[in-house]
């Protein structure tokens, strides 16, 4: 979808959106698929899906994320809110939505790092808490790899509000 629109000298992409979406796809199952090996995080083990919810469960709402964060961003604010977080399985397939008004870098990938890490038993659940309040990138684990992450949408103050599902997540 392309949209063209005239803005006020002011707008910013960026720092004038309200809400972004991403979209992030895990193939979990014991062997890597030739054609997605690009498009999909793989992981070879079974993972627990009510574990990755239960995880997930404690970073909707507004945290500081620094935990989770890459880089810190220039102004040294990591505060931001998680609008929804949801986890589906689709065949093989797991596809993690997330929706929040601002992201740190690195922070989807963070997040489903960690939530691969409690899906695999490799972490409990209930820590999350505790690593949100660390506010230290080492206590939140791996970064999932770039492959399987698809900025998805956009939403601005005028209305405009836009979600594309990747092509790889459509049931």
């Amino acid at each position: 979808m392309r949209d063209v629109a005239l803005v006020d000298s002011e707008f910013s992409a960026r720092f004038s959106a309200l809400r972004r979406r991403y979209v992030y796809a895990i193939l979990a199952r014991p062997l890597p698929s030739a054609l997605l090996a690009r498009y999909a995080w793989h992981l070879y083990r079974p993972l627990d899906l009510a574990a990755m919810r239960d995880a997930a469960a404690p970073l909707i709402g507004e945290h500081d994320f620094r935990s989770f964060c890459g880089t810190l961003p220039d102004s040294g604010n990591t505060v931001r809110r998680i609008e929804s977080l949801t986890i589906e399985r689709r065949d093989e397939l797991l596809v993690v939505r997330v929706a929040a008004n601002a992201f740190l870098h690195r922070m989807v990938r963070t997040i489903v790092g960690l939530l691969a890490e409690c899906a695999m038993g490799r972490r409990d659940p209930g820590s999350v808490a505790a690593i949100l309040s660390a506010r230290d990138r080492a206590a939140a684990g791996v970064t999932a790899p770039a492959y399987g992450l698809y900025f998805a949408g956009i939403a601005y103050p005028d209305g405009y509000d836009s979600y594309v599902e990747p092509p790889i997540c459509r049931g």
